[in-house]
């Protein structure tokens, strides 16, 4: 059998059940839960604490080693990743949106957006990444004419709309 590892929680159980009692955030509940549960040695092992937890017993290491290193005040803030933050400055939004409105000289396609991207602000993106933020923010479609037959007749055409008028 393995070495116990013993943890050393500075505060009184009744601070920590009042800190329990006041938060309102589900997952640093469940963190204020464990340090009530080591100080008051409700159970034998860290593995058995994890699975009455409802969570890994990497994460409950990795909740000790974070409370031991850093404290309290660290142990109960999660600081998750969040939004990456986009390539694609205001300033650049706002010339890609000029651009894209433009009636006189409009981006042909997508790969002439991603083009003009490289060669103007020196962005260089991937063809989806480029294609997916113009249908996001600028409702964007590729505007592809029907096909038409190789022997079509023009004058024909032409006589056709005259007549159906």
């Amino acid at each position: 059998m393995g070495r116990q590892a013993t943890i050393i929680i500075k505060e009184s159980i009744e601070e920590l059940k009042d800190l329990h009692k006041k938060e309102s955030n589900p997952k640093l509940r469940r963190r204020l839960k464990c340090l009530i549960y080591t100080k008051e040695n409700k159970y034998k092992t860290q593995t058995i604490l994890a699975t009455h937890l409802g969570v890994d017993y990497s994460s409950l290491k990795r909740w000790f080693k974070l409370y031991r290193e850093e404290g309290l005040a660290s142990y109960l803030s999660i600081n998750s990743g969040g939004n990456k933050a986009s390539i694609i400055t205001p300033k650049v939004h706002h010339q890609l949106e000029q651009k894209v409105n433009n009636a006189s000289n409009p981006l042909k396609g997508y790969w002439e957006a991603q083009l003009w991207l490289k060669n103007n602000f020196g962005l260089e993106m991937k063809y989806n990444t480029v294609r997916t933020y113009l249908i996001r923010h600028f409702k964007t479609k590729i505007k592809v004419p029907r096909k038409s037959h190789y022997k079509k007749d023009e004058q024909a055409i032409e006589a056709f709309f005259k007549t159906s008028k």
